[in-house]
Parts: C-alpha cells; sequence; structure tokens
C-alpha cells in the first residue's frame, strides 16, 4: 500500500494519541470525518495499524527488572525452530523474542519481578525450552531509549 502525506499525518497523530476522536483526528489532518474514517479503515484492513492497544507500566505491575536473554539452540533445522517458537510463546514473562543472526540463535527480553523471579523464569521456562543448549542473561540497568512505534516521516 502506498502512504501518502495525509496518511502519515493520520499515522503521526494516532501515534501520539491512539484514543483521539475521528472528529479530531480530521480535524488535525485536514479531512471530512468521513473521508478520514475511510482512510483510517482503509489503513487498518491493508495492515498498516496492526491494532490499538494501552501501554501499561510494567513497574506498576511489580515487574522491577528486565533481562536481556540470548539462546543458542541445537540446531537451526525447520523443526528444531518451530518447536522452540511455540515453546517461547506460551511464557507469559517473554516480552519480545527475536530470531537474530550472529553467535545466538533468539534474543528475548524478560520481565521479572527482582532477581528471585529471574531465577524461577530461568529454571521454570528458559531451561525448560526445547533444544536449549547456551542461555546467556545480562540485566537491563535502565533504559535510554523505548520507541513503540518507527519514526514517521
Amino acid at each position: 500500500m502506498d502512504i501518502d502525506d495525509i496518511d502519515r499525518a493520520i499515522l503521526k497523530a494516532l501515534q501520539k494519541n491512539g484514543r483521539i476522536t475521528n472528529a479530531d483526528l480530521a480535524e488535525t489532518v485536514g479531512l471530512s470525518p468521513s473521508a478520514c474514517s475511510r482512510r483510517l479503515d482503509i489503513l487498518e484492513k491493508s495492515g498498516v495499524i496492526e491494532g490499538y492497544t494501552a501501554r501499561i507500566s510494567p513497574e506498576a505491575l511489580g515487574y522491577k527488572m528486565v533481562a536481556i536473554v540470548q539462546i543458542s539452540l541445537s540446531g537451526q533445522f525447520a523443526r528444531t525452530l518451530a518447536e522452540f517458537e511455540e515453546a517461547v510463546k506460551r511464557c507469559p514473562n517473554i516480552i519480545v523474542c527475536y530470531m537474530v543472526s550472529g553467535v545466538y540463535d533468539y534474543t528475548l527480553r524478560v520481565a521479572a519481578k527482582d532477581l528471585k523471579d529471574y531465577e524461577r523464569i530461568h529454571r521454570d521456562w528458559l531451561s525448560a525450552l526445547p533444544h536449549v543448549v547456551q542461555i546467556n542473561s545480562s540485566f537491563a540497568l535502565r533504559p535510554i531509549i523505548e520507541r513503540i512505534n518507527v519514526g514517521i516521516d
């Protein structure tokens, strides 16, 4: 889908405030409410807008630490990767899981309440994932930048 300047303006406004009313969004981007609604519908149906969500503070829920976990598997066979990826989806503390190139096969971001909680996650979840041969954990000291969306020019 080609994204024009009006679509970009809609996306920028939604990134700033996902709860903006259609009337306010239309005014912001210089469209009528019906034209804005049609464009928004197209952006949603085409997959440009993947969904809407509330950002909830992990700390407010007691998750005070983040671990960056790098995992190596026993091989790169399709079945090995599929079994690992299905299992990793079941762990509620894994916030993000990326397949990566380089020394490790996957990089995860894991939320934990404290070191004791991370030990539990490591023991009960990470070490139990299929085909894992190495786990390397680092702990985030503080975020420098944490974007939820890519920049829109």
